[in-house]
């Protein structure tokens, strides 16, 4: 960016995605293309096809490394298990689950969409009615965004998983993961989710360009019946290159792949419990800093506060586009802007992927002096001190370096 409009220092990226990429990662994705034929690719894939699998914490699972963004993984979880026609129940609680609606209605599967006012999760209870009501089984698949984007809400899977086995429904379970996987607590296995997706670009503080899915062996046994069109995200012919040890259907990015396997690297040295513990401290030490501020969390209840990010609702005489926009010009800072519904009503801090507790606070700190700056009558020094005062006695030593 700086390259383009240049100012001084470091961009202070605080998008909920595309975060911030580590140096390792961006050393290890430096390199020349090379032969995807070649037995060097094939050995390194299948150590990362083993390895993904801990992100989701699956042991049965399968994973597929397609070359995309998180659109082109939805599209994958959906044309392989399911058929036009096809009833699936999905829930509407912001911008991104109504993109994933939109995807489901264009390729034609017979959408149920349970929505509820933005900031609010997933309504269970709707859920729970429905299922009784199907004892007939018409509902095939069940898809649910985990960590909403656009609002700040995560959703409940064990809920949902809990709702489906007291009916004995045997709807697939289709979860988008894209900003909560590698951040957020999440269980494939044991909450019997049957597709699970994210995106490279998020906790995994990749550039955009990897949609990574994982399939349960109940969808892959439904990928052999679904009547979908599919083509470039065909789970089959990924299979085929599986079993035949080459990996690759078409020409993977070699970069990528690289960058990958530092990020995975990283990922386990810090440890993935740890890992989601940091991203619990940021998103505690945010929501603090927003209640000094005197302003609302998006997100309408404590159970669905998100650890990725937080909405913040400004008050009815700001735009919050213009506190986007001022963060930027002026302190070199990149917030998330209000999305569709909430447009002009809240602004996004991101606290996810390759991010400590200094790189928070400067965020913090940036943010209220804009909030001054646009006249919105902050306390300088107000959210910062709270944030600090929760992290100063939460931070634990880094574990390499005791």
């Amino acid at each position: 960016m700086a390259d383009y409009v240049y100012g001084p220092g470091r961009n202070h990226l605080f998008v909920p995605g595309p975060v911030n990429i580590p140096d390792q990662v961006i050393r290890a994705m430096s390199r020349q293309n090379e032969d995807y034929r070649s037995p060097a690719v094939p050995a390194l894939t299948k150590t990362l096809l083993e390895d993904v699998k801990q992100i989701f914490k699956t042991t049965t699972g399968t994973p597929f490394l397609f070359p995309t963004t998180g659109t082109g993984a939805w599209e994958s979880a959906l044309t392989n298990t399911l058929s036009p026609g096809d009833k699936i129940v999905s829930f509407l609680i912001g911008q991104f689950s109504l993109l994933w609606i939109d995807q489901q209605q264009r390729l034609n599967f017979n959408v149920d969409v349970v929505e509820s006012d933005w900031g609010y999760g997933a309504d269970l209870a709707a859920l729970d009615y429905k299922l009784r009501q199907d004892p007939s089984h018409s509902i095939k698949a069940i898809c649910i965004v985990h960590n909403e984007t656009a609002t700040g809400v995560t959703n409940d899977l064990s809920a949902v998983r809990k709702i489906l086995d007291k009916h004995r429904h045997p709807a697939l379970l289709l979860v988008d993961g894209v900003s909560s996987i590698c951040a957020l607590d999440f269980r494939m296995d044991e909450w019997g989710v049957d597709v699970a997706l994210t995106g490279s670009q998020k906790a995994l503080s990749l550039p955009t360009g990897l949609g990574i899915v994982c399939a349960s062996p109940k969808a892959l046994e439904a990928s052999k019946t679904a009547k979908s069109v599919r083509v470039f995200f065909d789970w089959k012919d990924y299979l085929k290159f599986y079993k035949m040890g080459t990996y690759w259907p078409y020409t993977p990015s070699i970069q990528l792949l690289y960058g990958l396997r530092a990020a995975l690297d990283l990922i386990f040295e810090e440890g993935l419990e740890n890992v989601i513990k940091r991203h619990n401290r940021l998103g505690t030490a945010t929501r603090l800093a927003v209640e000094a501020w005197g302003l609302k969390n998006c997100t309408q209840k404590e159970e669905w506060f998100s650890d990725t990010v937080t909405a913040v609702v400004v008050p009815p005489y700001i735009d919050s586009a213009e506190i986007v926009k001022h963060a930027w010009k002026r302190y070199n800072l990149s917030l998330g802007l209000g999305l569709n519904k909430v447009a002009g009503k809240v602004f996004r801090i991101g606290h996810l992927g390759h991010l400590n507790e200094l790189q928070l606070m400067g965020a913090l700190s940036g943010v209220e002096m804009v909030l001054k700056d646009i006249g919105y009558p902050v306390k300088l020094g107000s959210g910062v001190a709270a944030a600090a005062a929760y992290l100063s006695n939460s931070t634990p030593l880094i574990p390499s370096r005791i």
